[in-house]
């Protein structure tokens, strides 16, 4: 049995509700993300999908929209839900990594420089060996203080660049997958 999991982090219908949704990227992240899914899937890999919760709005179980994106294909060996930005806290799944022997985590979602980069930092923290798919990460354009908006593009290549090497191994999706064989 392999040591490496997937995980897929808030890709949830509530993002579609929010203000800021923007579908400029949305085909080619959900191409990437599904191959990622597949892949892990074929190797028999833990894919772990994590639900974020909150107590109203879009993000809540009420809304209806705490359900996986339409447009996404993903049978999840298990589902946990957080209310933190880190997958990692009070969801449980630091308890299922440590107990099924996973030590290495393979990191995508919904939002790149959010809940993705946080729980990146969160598990290098923790001592796990963790695989950042940038590609394989979905955000939206932001506004910095100076009134610069950022492209989705630039900051998924800014969070890869603070990541890289200090966090996490920065790699695509084939790369990932290639690695998990390697591990096998």
């Amino acid at each position: 049995m392999s040591d490496i999991a997937l995980i897929v982090i808030d890709v949830q219908e509530s993002f579609r509700h929010r203000p800021y949704w923007d579908e400029a990227d949305l085909a080619r992240y959900l191409e990437r993300q599904q191959a990622l899914i597949d892949g892990a899937a074929a190797q028999g890999l833990p894919i772990l999908q994590i639900f974020h919760v909150e107590d109203t709005g879009p993000f809540s179980k009420e809304s209806g929209h705490v359900r996986t994106f339409e447009g996404l294909n993903i049978a999840p060996t298990r589902i946990f839900e957080k209310r933190r930005h880190s997958a990692l806290v009070g969801s449980g799944l630091d308890v299922w990594l440590t107990t099924h022997g996973i030590r290495n985590l393979i990191i995508s979602g919904i939002r790149t420089e959010q809940c993705c980069e946080t729980t990146t930092r969160h598990a290098s923290d923790l001592g796990f060996k963790v695989t950042y798919v940038a590609e394989a990460t979905l955000t939206f354009p932001m506004t910095d203080a100076d009134g610069i908006t950022r492209s989705p593009a630039e900051i998924r290549r800014h969070t890869a660049m603070v990541l890289d090497n200090r966090f996490a191994r920065i790699a695509t999706v084939e790369e990932a997958l290639g690695e998990t064989r390697l591990a096998a």
